[in-house]
């Protein structure tokens, strides 16, 4: 038992996991629910569970399709169509537009159209930085990327991320500078 002398008593620690779980009642008892599946008598949705389950709410027509409006939608390779509903609010534009169309090239089970799509992703990234700095707006990076409660929460981590950083930037700096020292 992990706890401290105060005089005559001890002292425990109940946020201790290891006390707690050697105090608490077993599962069954303290989880609601627990077991239900051992005796049909006491599972939750008897007698409203039915197999096959019912489908009260289940439409076979299709619904109607959302109008396009002129909005470049990508979709995938296995299917023929648009779904009948879809988001256009950020059609593809610039770079990471491109990326995107190259990677609805490949199908969905493909490794390579889920890479591709995480590269547009920064891509468009670094357009909405460089979209922000031609209007005018310097982005609040430590803000925006969340390093205030990196910082806060992790903050060897965030150290360790930003050493690694700098020796990046650093090693670049230096091969810049031997390469122009050649020539």
């Amino acid at each position: 038992m992990d706890g401290h002398q105060h005089g005559d008593t001890v002292v425990v620690d109940d946020k201790d996991p290891h006390f707690r779980r050697s105090q608490a009642a077993p599962a069954r008892e303290r989880v609601p629910g627990w077991g239900a599946d051992l005796d049909p008598a006491n599972r939750p949705a008897v007698p409203m569970e039915r197999t096959p389950p019912r489908l009260e709410h289940w439409h076979p027509e299709r619904p109607p399709e959302q109008p396009n409006r002129g909005v470049e939608v990508l979709h995938s390779v296995e299917r023929p169509g648009l779904t009948p509903v879809y988001g256009t609010t950020s059609p593809p534009r610039g770079l990471s537009g491109m990326i995107r169309r190259a990677a609805f090239r490949y199908s969905e089970n493909d490794m390579r159209h889920w890479m591709i799509l995480l590269l547009a992703d920064r891509v468009d990234v670094g357009e909405g930085i460089l979209e922000d700095l031609a209007h005018g707006h310097v982005p609040n990076l430590w803000k925006e990327m969340g390093l205030a409660s990196e910082w806060r929460h992790n903050r060897v981590g965030l150290v360790r991320k930003a050493m690694i950083l700098g020796a990046l930037v650093g090693v670049a700096v230096w091969a810049l500078k031997q390469r122009d020292r050649r020539y």
